[in-house]
């Protein structure tokens, strides 16, 4: 099949929109599909490398850190898109290239299937002064966007159940993103985990506590350090891997609250497996994740996961088997006891945390969207509007 994939979002960014779209088209190209991306540029510039296919687009900093903008529709990549003819167009974003999207398909007669990859009322500080409001806004959006669709992908059940609170009423399929495990299922070097622990002045004898991801208000990072300090475990340190607008916010807090903590700032994308390894404990506040790509990764390198309770995680980590979803500080605390204070708990957890990711594979990923592709396949093609560009 040919499969065109769009998205606001693609390499070297670094998020979990660019994450799936890597991956999903890794894997669709290694079952024979001829794969295209459309995506955004750094500049007004729209240009063509290879498969990737960049927009002219100006900065929406101010909407949303790192966002961008299309500036205008490029006709001459529009008619070749459509001279190209692809079978199916799967969208990644609701904003530049979801335009892209549904153009084409209204031109082609062919299926617009979405990922929904995010809770946007849960960022409702970023366009929003009322969360009430915010919540209304993304309801009707999120109407919109999937009333032009065939098909929804839903990572997980609490995205499909959301999007049916919200009204929706199209197809929806539930498919998990996957995980590269290969990158992560290797067992850690001793000479590079010495090597990182001396960059980053990490004792030998302290338990470390990975937080890797966005710094940002949605994540509730000041609350997790808040929860670490009431622990008060003078043996634990915590290592922020990542950056974001909150990432002054929460070091502060860090220095008020006396938390042990190490900000090693971003980190390239092939060096991410090795800071897994580096942590004991993979440790959240998080509410606003539709899967939590970064839960999977975590598991997929052995290390258990100290969560808050959230539908997202339903299935990923259970509770004193590969980790503990906690409900209140108190909660958190005893966890986190537990595993700092028993050696056979943390092992015990570590290779149930490695086991567990097996149904994660970004082999099984890329099936199940293959099989959704082809569902469609099956079916009759709506006539063609007649678009013009």
């Amino acid at each position: 099949m040919k499969i065109l994939i769009t998205s606001d979002w693609y390499a070297p960014v670094i998020n979990g929109v660019v994450t799936s779209v890597l991956l999903l088209q890794r894997e669709l190209e290694r079952r024979g599909h001829e794969v295209r991306v459309v995506t955004l540029s750094n500049s007004l510039h729209t240009y063509r490398e290879g498969a990737i296919y960049y927009m002219g687009s100006v900065s929406a900093n101010k909407i949303y850190p790192g966002a961008r903008l299309r500036m205008k529709r490029a006709r001459s990549m529009m008619r070749e898109l459509a001279a190209w003819g692809p079978d199916v167009i799967h969208s990644q974003c609701e904003f530049s290239t979801f335009h892209v999207a549904y153009a084409l398909s209204n031109r082609l007669g062919v299926p617009i299937i979405h990922t929904y990859h995010t809770v946007y009322e849960d960022y409702t500080h970023y366009f929003s002064p009322s969360r009430r409001v915010g919540r209304f806004m993304a309801s009707a959006f999120s109407r919109w966007i999937c009333g032009r669709t065939a098909c929804i992908v839903a990572p997980t059940a609490k995205v499909e159940r959301l999007l049916r609170d919200y009204g929706v009423r199209c197809r929806i399929e539930v498919i998990p993103t996957g995980v590269d495990l290969g990158a992560y299922r290797q067992e850690p070097d001793p000479g590079r985990m010495e090597e990182l622990r001396r960059r980053w002045g990490i004792p030998a004898d302290r338990t470390v506590l990975l937080y890797l991801g966005r710094m940002a208000k949605e994540k509730n990072l000041e609350q997790l350090i808040d929860q670490i300090a009431a622990a008060d475990r003078r043996d634990a340190v915590l290592l922020l891997v990542g950056d974001g607008p909150d990432r002054e916010a929460a070091l502060e807090r860090a220095r008020e609250r006396g938390v042990s903590a190490i900000y090693t700032g971003m980190v390239p994308h092939q060096e991410a497996p090795d800071y897994y390894r580096l942590g004991d404990l993979f440790v959240t506040a998080s509410t606003s994740e539709t899967q939590g790509l970064t839960y999977f990764e975590a598991l997929a390198a052995g290390l258990p996961v100290l969560c808050r309770r959230d539908p997202c995680v339903e299935g990923v980590v259970d509770s004193g088997v590969n980790g503990w979803q906690y409900e209140s500080g108190e909660e958190f605390a005893r966890y986190l006891a537990d595993f700092c204070g028993s050696g056979e708990t943390r092992q015990r957890m570590q290779r149930a945390a490695w086991d567990s990711a097996e149904k994660f594979s970004a082999e099984a990923f890329g099936a199940a969207a293959e099989a959704l592709y082809l569902s469609f396949q099956e079916q009759a093609a709506p006539a063609a509007s007649g678009t013009r560009w």
